[in-house]
């Protein structure tokens, strides 16, 4: 999907539009502020919506509507228990599941070949311990971000940025 140059959406217009088949799975992230930069992110890609799972809070919590500036409103959610209830779902609607993670098995993001049209889901974990192996373990892919840096580390809500702008080139 191209998405178009300079085109503001209403609320309406947007739960109306063609979306980016991509959703968002928040693993265990405890601030309502990066949850609040997923949704925002996710209004800008136009995603067709975020799955917000475990201790991750939901709207309309005043962190999250202190960044998200209205896009919880109107970017599609969901809450489960954790993230493998929401991948169980997601992989029978038809969705392809990558965790965003550094792992012995992961590949970079410039490696990721997904084929145009395809549905995916990207698993975002905690600030601190990332994304559970187990949930790791259920995804199709593994992918990382490359990284230069002495920490090998960034914000959550910035990886959503970089991983939702590399799908919105490639699906």
């Amino acid at each position: 999907m191209e998405l178009e140059k300079d085109k503001r959406l209403s609320p309406n217009d947007y739960a109306e539009s063609e979306k980016l088949q991509v959703k968002l799975v928040v693993e265990d992230v405890r601030s309502g502020n990066n949850i609040g930069s997923f949704f925002r992110t996710g209004d800008a890609f136009r995603i067709a919506g975020i799955e917000l799972c475990g201790i991750s809070c939901h709207p309309p919590h005043r962190d999250i509507l202190k960044t998200a500036l209205g896009s919880s409103k109107h970017v599609p959610w969901r809450g489960h228990d954790t993230a493998l209830d929401a991948i169980t779902i997601l992989k029978s609607d038809g969705f392809k599941i990558a965790s965003i993670e550094q792992t012995d098995s992961s590949i970079m993001l410039s490696d990721w070949r997904p084929e145009r049209g395809e549905k995916w889901a990207f698993v975002l974990g905690n600030e601190v311990r990332g994304v559970q192996s187990a949930t790791c373990s259920e995804s199709d892919v593994v992918i990382e971000i490359p990284q230069h840096g002495v920490k090998q580390s960034m914000n959550v809500s910035v990886c959503a940025g970089i991983i939702l702008w590399q799908a919105s080139q490639l699906l």
